[in-house]
């Protein structure tokens, strides 16, 4: 892992979080909904997200690209990084898996779906 390709902040409140990142810190709005906002950061996404009861207000999720995920998981889980979740196809064009740090900071590693 390289790079930090986006990190996703959980929110109590979307508008008010919105009007933060973006009339506040002045960050560059790239695409908003009630259910997931990105602002553009040079590289990087901020994105925000509804807080629930797994991922309280207030608390963040990192997100790293990866080449050839399923070795990675393999290599973490040996070295006995706790996995959210296994390695899996999503619907939007990537295969990703959760984990936590050694604190229970949540982490994706995420790779383009194979065409």
């Amino acid at each position: 892992m390289k790079k930090l390709n986006y990190a996703i902040v959980f929110v109590s409140d979307m508008t008010r979080s919105i009007q933060f990142y973006r009339d506040v810190l002045g960050l560059p709005l790239k695409f908003e909904s009630p259910h997931w906002t990105e602002f553009a950061n040079e590289g990087s996404t901020l994105a925000l997200h509804p807080a629930s009861a797994e991922n309280p207000a207030g608390t963040c999720q990192l997100g790293f690209p990866v080449e050839g995920l399923d070795a990675v998981h393999q290599r973490l889980a040996a070295q006995g990084v706790k996995v959210v979740m296994a390695p899996r196809t999503e619907q939007y064009g990537i295969r990703q898996a959760v984990y936590a740090d050694p604190d229970g900071l949540r982490f994706t590693l995420a790779e383009p779906t194979k065409k």
